[in-house]
């Protein structure tokens, strides 16, 4: 099956998208058209079966992390201040589409992201918020985890920040 990725549009019904996550399929449904068409914060793009029902989504930002945050390896080669990346928000898969490659679909439009975003205003790769469940899937892929600076997390359990430097970037 062919599968199409692009951005999200107005037109898209993503009221039949059930990811079994809840909180996936919520910000689907009800705020990822008024993030990226209304506030511009974000783009969704998304994976359409050939019937044109939405198979999977992921949304990205541009974003910016501390060299700080990174390994001292990496951290060497860096500059003192802020550098910019993309950051992976959200990714999901229609259950109806699971174990077809969605995931790998949508991720490799995200890495092509990536590469257009560095040549046209500089990015080092991209950073994922991880929850615990998918630390490992991202791990595979090669994704390290980034050190938490103080005050980031705050009390409340946050999701591991994960990174894959640009030259990396490898279809998954």
């Amino acid at each position: 099956m062919a599968f199409e990725v692009r951005k999200l549009t107005p037109e898209d019904d993503r009221t039949r998208f059930h990811s079994g996550n809840e909180d996936l399929d919520r910000f689907f449904a009800r705020y990822a058209g008024q993030s990226q068409f209304r506030h511009h914060i974000g783009t969704t793009y998304v994976a359409i079966a050939p019937e044109g029902a939405i198979a999977g989504f992921a949304r990205v930002s541009a974003s910016e992390i501390s060299p700080a945050s990174m390994p001292a390896p990496k951290r060497k080669r860096l500059p003192k201040y802020p550098v910019p990346v993309l950051r992976l928000a959200r990714l999901a898969v229609d259950d109806g589409y699971e174990g077809q490659g969605i995931g790998s679909l949508l991720l490799r439009a995200v890495f092509e992201i990536a590469a257009r975003m560095a040549d046209d205003m500089g990015c080092i790769g991209v950073v994922v918020d991880a929850k615990p469940e998918a630390v490992a899937f991202y791990d595979k892929l090669g994704f390290i985890p980034l050190e938490v600076l103080a005050g980031e997390l705050g009390d409340r359990p946050q999701p591991l920040p994960m990174f894959l430097e640009l030259g990396q970037l490898a279809k998954p």
